[in-house]
Order: structure tokens, then sequence, then C-alpha cells
């Protein structure tokens, strides 16, 4: 149940969206002394659509953070292999000890964003489900200033802050009022069914992939395994329209006839989901006064399960930027430096213009760039801590948030 509605009038950081993003910056941003406020539509502890694949990079962060024992102890199961498979040809590869970490997980969104949340709570952070942002209050100096919040109740408060950070997702509300351009678009989109089964034997990631079809299969939490086809997103409709479970099963046939046979055998949790699917973008993600992260700033196909490794990644880096006195152009650069090659070669697997010699080589240089993602944010020092405060005070790191862009 969420805490009762008191809102202090002033924060050093609204924070709009308390998920993976959200959740991880108040966290950080709380931790290093600020006064931070995240607000979230949602329920605390809802689900959401996801892939939950966590890449080396998050499960690192999550150590780092302290927060990776909570999420096994919640049943979320150890991931020590991965396999491709290219049609009837299987690459397994075992995951090795390294940076730390000698095992990825997949926990389900009801697990992570909880224990987020949390965290974000027990650091001093103020976190509030069923709030949404109406709008923003900018001045004189084309600043933003205040965000004007409200509940399902109809109640509306204005809150002051140095900074208001959109974490609300690919339609993001924050981006849209401040308007935020897009710098670079994807052109790609893969629609997708996935569902939730149980009594399917298999071990560790399973990624399949076949002319026009790819599937994958992800152990999560309660013994369930998420499992999803997809296909492009121009057949997307046709594919799906009349018997989704049907073409589920003819498209994981097209990717693997043995893989359709056991999950047509294993019980499926509640029903199948889709997305139709949507391109990528790399959006301006700083301004006067705001900034974005997440999905809000950078959204690229799922097809590549990288979503939530980004999602932790980018909340480190902007908390970085504010804590460490840096510009947040410093931010935005670091960002688009990793996520720019992850992003063209989604861009190129999700476009299923390839044959299965060409997707072995996108998913090896794919796999290159995780690399080099895992070794920068592995190697980053402990972030600079800010002096405690009391909820009504102004640090001097106040005073540079709100002066570097006056």
């Amino acid at each position: 149940m969420d805490t009762p509605r008191y809102f202090q009038p002033r924060y050093d950081a609204v924070i709009v969206g308390a998920r993976c993003a959200g959740a991880a910056t108040a966290m950080l941003l709380a931790r290093a002394g600020m006064n931070v406020l995240a607000i979230d539509r949602q329920a605390y502890g809802s689900d959401t659509m996801s892939t939950h694949a966590l890449m080396r990079t998050g499960v690192v962060q999550l150590k780092r953070w302290g927060l990776l024992p909570a999420v096994m102890a919640a049943g979320t199961p150890e991931i020590r292999a991965t396999t491709f498979h290219y049609g009837c040809e299987s690459l397994r590869l075992s995951i090795k000890p390294e940076y730390g970490v000698e095992y990825l997980c997949a926990p389900r969104r009801t697990v992570l964003d909880r224990i987020l949340v949390d965290a974000a709570r027990s650091a001093g952070a103020d976190v509030h489900h069923g709030v949404v942002l109406s709008r923003l209050q900018i001045n004189s100096k084309s600043r933003v200033v205040t965000a004007v919040l409200s509940d399902a109740d109809g109640n509306s408060t204005a809150i002051r802050s140095d900074i208001v950070i959109g974490a609300d997702g690919r339609q993001s509300t924050v981006a849209a009022l401040v308007k935020a351009s897009t710098y670079l678009n994807g052109q790609s989109a893969t629609g997708y069914v996935y569902g939730y089964y149980e009594d399917l034997e298999r071990y560790g990631y399973h990624w399949h992939f076949a002319e026009n079809v790819a599937a994958g299969v992800i152990p999560t939490n309660h013994g369930q395994h998420c499992v999803f086809v997809s296909v492009p997103g121009t057949a997307f409709p046709a594919t799906f329209r009349g018997n989704v479970e049907g073409a589920f099963l003819q498209v994981l046939a097209a990717n693997s006839p043995h893989l359709s046979d056991d999950v047509s055998r294993a019980r499926l949790v509640r029903r199948l989901r889709g997305f139709a699917g949507v391109p990528g973008h790399l959006r301006q993600s700083h301004g006067p006064g705001w900034a974005l992260v997440g999905d809000a700033g950078y959204f690229k196909d799922p097809l590549t399960a990288h979503g939530i490794t980004d999602a932790l990644r980018d909340a480190e880096l902007l908390a970085r930027a504010i804590l460490d006195g840096k510009t947040l152009e410093t931010y935005q650069r670091q960002r688009d430096v990793l996520s720019e090659p992850l992003f063209h070669d989604t861009e190129e697997i999700a476009s299923f213009r390839w044959n299965l010699d060409e997707v072995k080589t996108l998913h090896a240089s794919l796999s290159a760039s995780m690399q080099a993602e895992c070794e920068y944010m592995a190697g980053l020092p402990a972030p600079v801590r800010r002096e405690p405060q009391t909820r009504s005070g102004t640090s001097d790191r106040n005073a540079t948030l709100a002066s570097e862009a006056c």
C-alpha cells in the first residue's frame, strides 16, 4: 500500500516515473544526500511489459548498489548459460565470472521495480504512486522550475525543484512538455507476442532466429519462463489477427518445432500479450532545469533484450553527472557513446533483412559493444557523496544546477 500523500513544497529533484530508470535515479541521488521526490502513475509493485533479461552491465550495477541479494532472494533464477539458435544450429555460451558477477538474471518487474523503489525510500526519497505530472512551470529564462502534480482524487500540487527528471517511458510527458527534440530515429520495429509458462524445461537464456521470425525463452521468477515470438512490425497484424495462440505456436515452430511442441505442453499462466512495435529513438535529454533518463530519452527495439540494462546504466550516468557537478551535456554524451553502437546493431537485427550468417555477425558486434559498455561502467569510481542537509536546505550543488542553464 502506498504511503499517505505528503509533498514538501520544494525538492532538489523531482523524478517523473518510478520504475527501473526513475527509481534507480532516485535511489542514487537520495543516497548522496539529495532531497528527492519520485512519482509514478501506476500502483506500487505493478507489472509492466518487459523481456526481464538483464545483461552483465545491469547485474554489475545491482551488485554494486547492494541490491542483487534481494533480487536473488525473491527466487530469481541464476542464468549461467545463453544459447543462440540459428535455424538448426545451436551455439551455447557459458556465463563466465567477470567484473565481480558469475551469472545473469531476469527478475519479473513486480520484483525488480519494487526492490528499486524500496531502496530509494530507504535512502530517504519520497516515492508516491498513483500520481501524474499535469504540467511544468517555466520561468522567464526558459528554465523548468515547478512540477504540477495530480492524483486520482483530482488534487493538484505545485512542487518547486532544481531539476525535473523524466523517467516516464518512450511516450514521456516530460519530453513532450519541454519539446525535447529527437536527433536519431530508428527505422525498424518488430511486433511481439509473449506469455509466461510453467512446466517448461529450459536452462538459461535461449534466443532463436530464422527467416523473418525470432523467439526467446527467459527463465524468471515463480518457476516460470517468459516466452516471446517476434516478426517484422509490418507482418504483425496479419500474423496474429483472429487466432493469437495458434499463430504464436506457428511462429515458434518456424523458429524451432521442438520448442513449439514443448511450449504447447507447458501451462500458460493467464494470457498471451502483444506489442505491435515502434521505432527507436535518441532524444535531447537535458535542458534548463530538466533531464530525461531511460526510455524517455533512449529507446530501441526490444529484440536484443537490453532495455533494463540501458535504464540502470543511464540512471547511474545521470546521477553521477548531477552529483559530480558535471554539465548534463556530459551525461548525454556518455550515454550516446555507449548507446549508439547498440542502437545501430539492434536496428539491423530488428529489420530482419539478414540471413543466418549475417545475424551471427551482428550478434558478435552487439556482444563487443556490450563488453565495452560493461568495462566502462564497472571501471567508474564511487560517486561523489553530497553533504547531508536539512529538508529545507539548499546546497551549493543546487545553486550550480540552478545557474548552469540560466
